[in-house]
């Protein structure tokens, strides 16, 4: 489970069904008025103790129920896609949004029905209310959807990524050797501050570069990136899939909140990401992407 996969939205659920549980303690009617004739037959009662716990049914159907709806919406954001898990027919996601959704009309019942509500009740259709709106409007609204924690700032390893099995992927501040890198500002240059000559160019100067050639900027000019596009690291906020650069509709990898990716290139308005694993794919999707 990735809890960096939760957002806003998903904290409001959380907070609705905290709201509805400590609701289910307090009382669920009000004093009930012993004045008149009747005033013996209620001397002894005490309406103030009563509340969800006594009722089987309301805590079932209201209290209960929904804190288990918006734990099955928190399980489902967390669980990676291909986990998904489904129920008469619903994803998870989708089964605890509907729950939640029946526990809002069930307490606004319940306090139309109740002859004398109480603070448990008032407080919990309140909370029933805020748990179904969150649920529902998570996926609709972008302030919703915004992580609910953003992904940390990375910090430079012990032991550089370039003597692992890629070398040259690393996260952004880990040192990269010259060969390695993707030009990242950290590459380090060999000793004197001077790069090696290559091709017999002399000492000191670089070689020059040609559009139509096979060099960075014919390849970048080649791919149709823009010529001023330097690579950078991103993190997504919510998990995004990647799809291959051949247009296939299925995507070949996700991209999770919290993990440093590397943007390779550019078009359009997708970027070409590279993964840990080394692998490459467009990224469509790429609203509210964190650069590191």
């Amino acid at each position: 489970m990735n809890i960096r996969s939760l957002t806003r939205g998903d904290g409001v659920v959380i907070g609705a069904a905290v709201l509805l549980f400590i609701a289910s303690f307090l009382p669920s009617t009000g004093s009930q008025d012993c004045s008149g004739p009747l005033a013996k037959y209620c001397e002894a009662q005490s309406y103030s103790s009563i509340n969800a716990w006594d009722s089987v049914a309301a805590l079932m159907s209201v209290y209960l129920a929904g804190v288990i709806g918006a734990a099955i919406i928190v399980v489902s954001r967390a669980l990676p896609q291909q986990q998904a898990r489904k129920i008469a027919g619903l994803d998870l996601g989708q089964f605890g949004v509907a729950l939640t959704v029946f526990v809002a009309w069930t307490a606004l019942w319940v306090l139309i029905g109740a002859p004398s509500a109480g603070a448990g009740q008032i407080i919990g259709l309140i909370a029933a209310l805020i748990l179904a709106g969150g649920a529902v409007a998570t996926p609709l609204l972008p302030p919703l959807k915004a992580a609910l924690i953003g992904a940390p700032k990375p910090q430079q390893p012990a032991t550089p990524y370039g003597a692992g099995p890629n070398p040259g992927y690393g996260y952004p501040g880990a040192q990269q050797q010259a060969s390695q890198g993707y030009g990242y500002p950290g590459a380090q240059q060999p000793q004197g501050g001077q790069p090696q000559p290559q091709g017999g160019q002399p000492h000191g100067q670089q070689a020059p570069v040609d559009a139509t050639a096979g060099g960075p900027a014919g390849a970048t000019a080649a791919a149709g990136a823009p010529a001023d596009f330097a690579p950078f690291w991103f993190a997504v906020p919510v998990a995004r899939p990647l799809y291959g650069e051949d247009g296939a509709p299925a995507p070949i990898a996700e991209l999770a909140p919290g993990t440093w990716y590397l943007a390779v290139e550019q078009r359009g308005a997708a970027l070409i990401a590279q993964t840990q694993d080394g692998r490459r794919g467009v990224l469509q999707d790429t609203t509210g992407i964190q650069r590191g």
